[in-house]
């Protein structure tokens, strides 16, 4: 006998009252079976309804064959009448994104003669993908015009037509249909085949904010959020944006110059320090000019600049150049050969004494050690 769908009767009905008809043992948890719910099952890309049955949590609900089964955490007695209640936070939330969907995919899939051909709901964000082309631009243009559709405050359209009066109605449907279709309509903007919960005006998805359109396969992937959830986000995002124009001392909407500015002083602060790093390793290199084997301590650097003394000094000191760039007890390392003789026993044994790791090859090896200068020294002294 399948369940009577009290979701589609009244999508805002948040407690309801219902006989338990089933409840069967699961793996974790009990599967119950009333002879009507209000709980939407997982479907059509819209996750479950989560909430209690008679305080019991219903943590999942699928339906098969018309029957709605609720896997609730412990079992209710077969016969018992129970109550019901939504988590109608999560549920509403649904409404606005799903709903929200219609309204932008259906703008889209005219505009552009495309198809809606994926659609997932997550708890982060919303990810639909189309099969056309559209620039960032047209996306805009498209976001603009669905949320002018909810400022219109549509009524929304749920019908169960019949077979005969379904061939005459062009809707979207992402998959050949058998049965009794629903179709929900949203005059003016879109019209589909779906199973899922909707609002009953347009106005009650609040806005749609898309935050991405990438290339996918032949077409596009959007994340876009909706109503409440579009508006934290935004709200989350504004106060980020606020404390950095704080921080730049700028206004919010100036942030993104003031980064471009600070990125441009940044670079060239970049580029004078690697012209004075060069300096200082140039003079460094003439010092150690014909020494042999030589070992250098050096404050912290970047890891390119271990590496460009360690050239350095190779080329002049006729020998190794070890240079150690840290603070005691963690030091980077390269070792270099201007001759390109093998190094890596020296390099094996110098990470096995010195709590070490790294290597490299032709006379070049570059890593880190865990250990003070004094028993750097102390290795350096014993391999030499």
């Amino acid at each position: 006998m399948e369940t009577e769908k009290l979701y589609y009767a009244d999508p805002f009905l948040k407690e309801f009252t219902a006989t338990v008809m089933d409840c069967q043992p699961l793996k974790s948890g009990f599967s119950v079976v009333l002879d009507r719910t209000a709980f939407y099952p997982e479907g059509g890309g819209q996750p479950a309804d989560q909430g209690t049955l008679n305080g019991v949590c219903v943590i999942d609900v699928h339906e098969k064959n018309g029957v709605v089964f609720h896997n609730c955490e412990k079992p209710v007695e077969i016969g018992e009448t129970v109550s019901g209640v939504i988590d109608w936070a999560r549920r509403f939330d649904h409404m606005q994104q799903h709903s929200g969907e219609h309204i932008l995919s259906g703008i889209l899939c005219e505009t552009f003669h495309c198809d809606n051909v994926g659609f997932h709901m997550g708890t982060d964000t919303i990810t639909i993908d189309y099969n056309a082309e559209i620039s960032w631009e047209q996306v805009l243009e498209a976001e603009r015009r669905a949320n002018d559709y909810i400022y219109a405050d549509v009524p929304i359209e749920i019908t169960f037509p019949s077979r005969e009066a379904l061939q005459t109605i062009d809707y979207r449907s992402k998959k050949e249909l058998t049965g009794q279709v629903r179709i929900v309509r949203f005059p003016g903007a879109d019209c589909c085949a779906c199973c899922g919960t909707h609002v009953l005006r347009s106005g009650q998805v609040g806005l749609v904010k898309i935050f991405s359109s990438q290339k996918f396969r032949e077409g596009v992937r959007m994340e876009i959020l909706c109503g409440r959830r579009a508006l934290e986000f935004l709200s989350k995002n504004w106060e980020q944006n606020r404390a950095v124009g704080q921080r730049l001392s700028v206004k919010a909407f100036e942030t993104a110059a003031a980064v471009e500015r600070l990125e441009a002083e940044l670079n060239a602060a970049k580029a004078r320090q690697t012209q004075l790093e060069d300096e200082v390793f140039a003079s460094l290199a003439e010092q150690q000019t014909g020494k042999g084997d030589v070992i250098l301590f050096q404050p912290p650097l970047r890891p390119d600049g271990v590496r460009k003394l360690a050239d350095a000094v190779g080329k002049t000191c006729c020998g190794l150049a070890a240079v150690f760039a840290g603070e005691d007890g963690q030091y980077a390392y390269a070792l270099v050969r201007s001759d390109g003789e093998d190094i890596s026993p020296l390099v094996k044994a110098l990470n096995a004494a010195l709590h070490g790791r790294g290597g490299g090859r032709n006379g070049f090896a570059q890593g880190s050690v865990q250990s003070s200068r004094v028993e750097i020294e102390a290795f350096w002294k014993m391999a030499f």
